[in-house]
C-alpha cells in the first residue's frame, strides 16, 4: 500500500497525532515497536508563521522516524499555504491536513473539525495547499459535526478531487468528541465508494490486536490509526502485526519490557528538551506505562517528583528489583 510514493507495506498501522503525546520520544518509542507512519502533534499555522517556539519546535523529526507527517491545522487559507511551505521545508514525507480536532477553541474558529460546517471551503482551502507543495497531502476528519450533518461520502469525493493522496477517518462526529462507539460502518462505505481509489484508514476504539483483526476484516480499510490505546502501550503495533499473522498468543509486555521502554522515552525526552523539562514532559507517562502493576502509586509519585535523571533511572531499578516478571509485587 502506497501513500504517493511512500511504501507502507499491506497494511500499515499508524500512530495519530495527538497534542502534548505524539513528540519525538513518544514517537520513537512507537516507531521501534512497529508503528509504519507517524504524524507530528498538530501544529497551528498561525503559531508556524508568526515563528511561535512552540509551534516552530513541534516540526522536529528524525530519521529514525520515518516516514513522518507533519500535520497543521487552521481556518485562514493563506495562513495554510504558508504553513504548509514551512512545514514542507522540515522536509517530511507528508503533509497533513488536521479537519478533525473536535476542542472548541479551535472548531469555533472554523479549524479542526470546524471546517466540516463549510465544506466549500474545507476542499478550496485543501486544493490549495496541494498546489501549495510538492509532497503528498493527506487529511483526518471526522464523520461531520453532528448527526445531522454526516456527509462523509461526499467529503472524501471532495478531498480525493482535488489532489489528496489519502484520508484518515475518525469514525465518530464532532458533537461526540470521544464518547460513545464509533462509527466504523460508515468508513467502510467510504472505503467501498467505486468514485474513492485512494487509501482510507480507520481511527477510533482499536484497543487490542483482536479488535484490529476483527476490523480489518469486517471493514475492509487500508490500514488503521491508533491513537490513544498507544499511549503507555506502543508494544500494541507489534501485537496486531503479530495477531494478523496468526500468532494469537498476546502476553502484557514484562516488567523488563515496560523498564526498558521507559528508559528510551526518558532519554530521548531529556535529549530533545534537556533534563529538566524532559523529567516534567515524562510525568504524564508513567501512569499508563505501569498500569495495572500492585500497589504502584508510590512508586509512581517518586518518578513524578524526581529532579534527576540519575534519581530517575535509581527509581526505576528498584521498580525492577521490587516486582517480579508478572508485574506483582515481591515485597513492599
Amino acid at each position: 500500500m502506497k501513500i504517493g510514493n511512500i511504501e507502507l507495506g499491506d497494511f500499515p498501522l499508524l500512530l495519530a497525532p495527538m497534542e502534548d503525546v505524539s513528540d519525538p520520544p513518544f514517537r520513537s518509542v512507537c516507531k521501534h515497536n512497529g508503528a509504519d507512519l507517524m504524524f507530528t502533534e498538530f501544529i497551528s499555522s498561525e503559531g508556524l508563521i508568526r515563528d511561535a517556539e512552540k509551534s516552530v519546535q513541534k516540526l522536529d523529526i528524525y530519521d529514525s522516524e520515518r516516514p513522518i507527517g507533519i500535520q497543521i491545522f487552521g481556518d485562514k487559507i493563506e495562513s495554510m499555504k504558508k504553513a504548509a511551505s514551512i512545514s514542507e521545508a522540515a522536509n517530511p514525507e507528508i503533509i497533513d491536513i488536521n479537519y478533525g480536532c473536535p476542542v472548541k477553541k479551535i472548531t469555533c474558529k472554523g479549524a479542526g473539525a470546524g471546517i466540516l460546517l463549510d465544506l466549500d471551503k474545507m476542499q478550496k482551502m485543501t486544493a490549495e495547499i496541494v498546489k501549495q507543495v510538492k509532497k503528498p497531502v493527506t487529511v483526518k476528519t471526522r464523520l461531520g459535526w453532528d448527526d445531522k450533518t454526516i456527509k462523509i461520502v461526499e467529503v472524501a469525493e471532495r478531498l480525493q478531487d482535488v489532489g489528496i493522496k489519502a484520508l484518515t477517518i475518525h469514525g465518530r462526529t464532532r458533537k461526540q468528541m470521544y464518547k460513545g462507539e464509533a462509527n466504523w460502518e460508515l468508513i467502510s462505505k467510504v472505503k467501498n465508494n467505486p468514485r474513492i481509489t485512494i487509501p482510507i484508514f480507520g481511527n477510533g476504539d482499536i484497543n487490542s490486536a483482536m479488535k484490529a483483526k476483527e476490523y480489518k476484516e469486517r471493514y475492509d480499510i487500508d490500514g488503521i490509526m491508533i491513537g490513544r490505546a498507544a499511549i503507555g502501550n506502543p508494544w500494541i503495533f507489534n501485537e496486531i502485526k503479530n495477531y494478523i499473522k496468526g500468532n494469537k498468543e498476546i502476553t502484557p509486555p514484562s516488567l523488563s519490557n515496560r523498564i526498558e521502554t521507559v528508559k528510551k522515552h526518558l532519554d530521548f525526552s531529556i535529549q530533545w528538551k534537556g533534563e529538566k523539562l524532559g523529567l516534567v514532559e515524562m510525568r504524564r507517562h508513567y501512569t499508563n506505562y505501569f498500569r495495572g502493576m500492585e500497589d504502584f502509586k508510590k512508586y509512581r509519585m517518586k518518578l513524578i517528583h524526581s529532579l534527576s535523571i540519575e534519581n530517575s533511572l535509581s527509581i526505576l531499578e528498584k521498580i525492577s528489583k521490587k516486582y517480579n516478571e508478572k508485574n506483582e509485587l515481591i515485597e513492599a
